[in-house]
């Protein structure tokens, strides 16, 4: 054998083995995949087409395979096995009806075990409008929507956890158009990341309104923005550059 390996051309002998190399069974690993979740049976948000978009090419530039799904069946153990993270893109449910609410009885758990398991979570804008009548859903976002004033005004955001690499990129000051959300119960516990000028939008709040933090539930991590409401938002720097890193960190395991 050696004796004929020696006669063939030195380029055909290299192209025998990268063959090897590549051999079935030997292949580098499929890159991690994320579920992109936007089913609404609340407020329905136009600019979620968009968002979908720009999550998918923001995970592709990341070697991530995406699933887009609005079924709510997608959310049980042997589904969420595949993914490394669930991106909750303005999923709404109807906060005057409990029927309204997909992620029930064994969904519940599934999500429940991905998240302790240490599976991350991006949630976007109105993941927080969903799940009233579920406490631990409302927990593990950080807060639940209250009120928004009316419009898309311009407002002032400003990052306050400065060196943290999820502001990575994400300039100190921004002013720009979105819908601007309110909390009545927002977890002081959560790292905060951006928050809200109220006076630039015409508000009467002296304290500054949480936009954007990050929290660990069990083994996860969960990275929230009330940001996202328009459709230009999924074409703003600003905006995509704050999502790319919540990405990057949801992803990783503590």
């Amino acid at each position: 054998m050696v004796a004929s390996l020696r006669s063939v051309p030195r380029l055909l002998l290299s192209i025998l083995l990268l063959l090897v190399a590549v051999a079935p069974g030997t292949a580098k690993p499929a890159a991690d995949a994320i579920l992109i979740y936007s089913g609404t049976t609340g407020y329905r948000h136009e600019s979620i087409p968009a968002g979908i978009e720009a999550v998918a090419a923001l995970a592709k530039q990341r070697g991530l395979s995406v699933v887009a799904s609005e079924d709510p069946a997608i959310f049980s153990p042997a589904s969420l096995k595949r993914f490394r993270a669930i991106v909750l893109l303005s999923c709404t449910t109807d906060p005057k009806k409990p029927e309204s609410e997909w992620l029930v009885g064994d969904r519940r758990t599934a999500l429940q075990q991905f998240v302790q398991d240490g599976g991350g979570i991006l949630a976007i804008h109105a993941a927080a409008d969903s799940h009233y009548f579920w406490p631990w859903y409302g927990k593990m976002i950080g807060g639940h929507f209250q009120r928004h004033p009316a419009g898309t005004p311009s407002g002032t955001v400003r990052s306050v956890a400065h060196g943290n690499p999820l502001l990575s990129g994400v300039p100190p000051t921004k002013t720009r158009s979105d819908e601007w959300y309110y909390f009545d119960d927002y977890d002081p516990t959560s790292q905060l990341l951006v928050v809200l000028d109220p006076a630039s939008i015409g508000e009467q709040d002296v304290n500054p309104n949480p936009m954007a933090w990050a929290r660990h539930v069990g083994r996860g991590r969960v990275f929230y923005t009330a940001m996202g409401h328009t459709t230009e938002s999924y074409s703003d720097p600003y905006f995509l550059r704050l999502i790319a890193n919540g990405l990057d960190w949801v992803r990783k395991p503590r």
